[in-house]
């Protein structure tokens, strides 16, 4: 029951971004600058974590999970650091994120050639 939650929870943010595409004249570009927004806002009321216990991977996978990731890192180290950890923090929270998809598009530009449309 878990991965159904967990598949039409992830679905739903997906067709959000997709309506939002279809129906609007939204960039894909804002519409996922909006996504990572909601993820800090979601972070910084304290609502992502009650959320995510429930939707696990449905909401962490997706870019929302990353904006909440960025603000908890960043409000974390805040409060070790002070202002300097606000901007520090969230780099260093999702670090291996970065580090990965930065690896993967590498690999994956020397496997594959790319075409304009």
């Amino acid at each position: 029951m878990q991965y159904l939650w967990v598949f039409l929870i992830g679905g739903l943010v997906c067709m959000l971004g997709e309506v939002l595409i279809i129906t609007t004249k939204i960039t894909s570009a804002r519409i996922l600058v909006a996504f990572v927004l909601i993820g800090v806002v979601l972070q910084a009321f304290n609502l992502f974590e009650p959320i995510s216990a429930f939707a696990k991977a449905g909401i962490n996978v997706p870019i929302i999970g990353f904006g909440a990731s960025l603000a908890k890192g960043a409000m974390g180290a805040v409060e070790s650091s002070g202002l300097l950890g606000a901007f520090t923090g969230g780099l260093q929270a999702t670090a291996g994120g970065i580090a990965a998809a930065i690896g993967f598009a590498f690999l994956f530009s020397l496997i594959f050639s790319s075409k304009t449309k």
